[in-house]
């Protein structure tokens, strides 16, 4: 029989698959049918840097009268005030590790280290097993250095790590210069994993209204190709653990991405598409596979396809684009 265990941060999972976060984990029942369906850990749907500035800011001047507090000095989260989605994000975390076996991973969307870290503490108290900093930062101001972005990244590190020993994921976008060394040295810093990619919000334009739209919300199958490669190319380069998102539609996809050296799979769309259910297929797929190819474990084959150990690295970058433009016929 396959065994399908695998260690993610840290925590014993009992397959890579990983529903990421989303509005499918943004409650217990919903948490729940995703721990009964089979999969190996859930992310919480995240909470945003600014919506936690707004409330703790509005709670403290409720509080206090006054606009500027220091929230360490205060235990505001315990203050007898209608439940704000602060306290009803950290709520969620204790029933789910009340009730159910799963690891609940929780998730803070931010772009800055001012103000909000305090959170991390607090969710380290209501016993999230790790935490995953989705930070996106588009590189869009002609007036600051790919340095000045990267401090983001880092500070924001240091400040959470500053406020928690919960093992920390970093999630980013491919939307950096020099992407392998920025990996690289996120890889450096105090933290467990990295999660490549993060689905940026994509705009779009009514051409009638002459208006701007939201574009497609959810992934498709050939965005695998992004995480894929950068996953394969940084596996055996660094020592934390790879997570690969977007793209991740079926079990074949959730095998490609163990094959080229992820430590788990973030699924979202294929779920929204298929319903919650469909893990079970995936995980099957899985099954299936390793039994076909005789591997008894996931380490067995994890990041056989990895850079390192592909006797020809350049095949995951240009020469494969030109050999294979060459051979097609229009």
């Amino acid at each position: 029989m396959s065994i399908l265990t695998t260690n993610y941060l840290g925590l014993e999972l009992i397959n890579p698959l990983v529903v990421g976060s989303s509005g499918l984990t943004d409650n217990f029942e919903k948490i729940k049918a995703i721990q009964d369906a089979g999969a190996g850990a859930v992310v919480l749907k995240s909470l945003f840097e600014e919506e936690i500035i707004f409330e703790m800011e509005e709670k403290m001047h409720e509080m206090h009268g006054r606009s500027i507090v220091f929230p360490e000095n205060y235990d505001f989260l315990n203050a007898d005030l209608e439940e704000d989605s602060i306290r009803k994000y950290l709520r969620l975390i204790r029933e789910c590790k009340a009730d159910l076996e799963i690891p609940i991973i929780a998730s803070i969307n931010c772009i800055s280290s001012q103000k909000w870290t305090y959170l991390a503490e607090e969710i380290e108290k209501a016993g999230a097993d790790a935490l995953e900093l989705n930070i996106f930062l588009l590189p869009s101001d002609v007036n600051l250095t790919a340095e000045a972005y990267r401090k983001t990244y880092f500070d924001i590190i240091d400040h959470v790590r500053e406020k928690t020993r919960l093992p920390l994921s970093i999630k980013i976008s491919n939307y950096s210069s020099e992407l392998a060394k920025f990996i690289a040295e996120l890889a450096d810093k105090d933290i467990q994993g990295l999660t490549l990619f993060n689905k940026a919000y994509a705009p779009d334009f009514d051409i009638d209204k002459l208006t701007l739209t939201s574009g497609h919300v959810l992934s498709s199958p050939g965005d695998l190709s992004l995480p894929l490669r950068w996953t394969a190319l940084m596996a055996n380069r660094i020592t934390k653990d790879i997570a690969a998102t977007t793209g991740v539609h079926d079990g074949n996809g959730l095998i490609k991405v163990l094959l080229a050296g992820a430590s788990s799979a973030h699924v979202v769309s294929t779920l929204y598409k298929n319903g919650i259910q469909y893990i079970e297929e995936m995980i099957e797929e899985l099954e299936n596979w390793m039994k076909r190819h005789d591997f008894k474990h996931i380490d067995d084959f994890k990041g056989k396809l990895a850079v390192d150990e592909n006797k020809d690295p350049a095949e995951y970058e240009r020469v494969q684009f030109y050999r294979n433009f060459r051979a097609f016929v229009y």
